[in-house]
């Protein structure tokens, strides 16, 4: 499983942007892997979830780290 890190190094090099954790998280939750559940988290909602049009980034980056 890539680690947050990779998955950010990813998008920033093909996207040119970097994608925040939390982002990362909800659209592993989408994609039916689970996400580790953070310390700090306030309630099993998402109080920032990815934004639509990143959200391809992040699964082309999943994808291209060998998860499909």
């Amino acid at each position: 499983m890539p680690t947050y890190r990779m998955v950010q190094d990813a998008v920033r090099r093909k996207h040119g942007y970097t994608v925040k954790t939390c982002w990362i998280a909800d659209v592993k939750e989408r994609i039916g892997l689970n996400p580790r559940v953070e310390h700090n988290r306030c309630g099993p909602e998402r109080t920032n979830p990815c934004p639509p049009e990143k959200v391809a980034a992040i699964v082309e980056a999943f994808r291209s780290l060998g998860v499909s």
